[in-house]
C-alpha cells in the first residue's frame, strides 16, 4: 500500500506558502514571548492566547510534514532536504529575531 498525497502538496515546486507562514509565526512567537515576559505589555492569559492559539494556528507542522513527504514521493530529494533543513534554520533565526525585536521594543 502506498501513500499518495495528491494535489494538496507542493510536490513539484517549493512550498513557499507554508515555509513563509512558519517563519513569520516563529518571529511572532519570539516577539510575543518577550513582550509578555515581564507582563508589562500583557498578561499570561493573553500570552497563551497569542502564543499558542494565534501563532500556533498560523504555523502548521502538519502541512510541513505532508509537503515534505510529497516532495520525497516525487523523488525531489534535494528540494525536500532544502525545505526541511531550511525550515528549521529559518524558523530558529526568525524566532531569535522576534526575541531581539521584542527586547528592543520593550527597552
Amino acid at each position: 500500500m502506498s501513500l499518495t498525497l495528491g494535489p494538496i502538496t507542493a510536490a513539484h515546486g517549493f512550498p513557499w506558502a507554508t515555509f513563509t507562514a512558519n517563519a513569520l509565526g516563529s518571529l511572532g512567537l519570539g516577539l510575543v514571548f518577550v513582550l509578555a515576559e515581564d507582563r508589562s505589555w500583557f498578561g499570561a492569559d493573553l500570552r497563551l492566547l497569542l502564543g499558542t492559539g494565534v501563532m500556533g494556528g498560523f504555523t502548521t507542522y502538519s502541512a510541513f510534514n505532508l509537503e515534505s513527504i510529497g516532495l520525497m514521493q516525487n523523488d525531489a530529494w534535494g528540494r525536500a532536504a532544502l525545505y526541511m533543513g531550511g525550515t528549521v534554520v529559518v524558523c530558529l533565526v526568525a524566532g531569535a529575531l522576534g526575541v531581539i525585536i521584542g527586547r528592543a521594543i520593550r527597552g
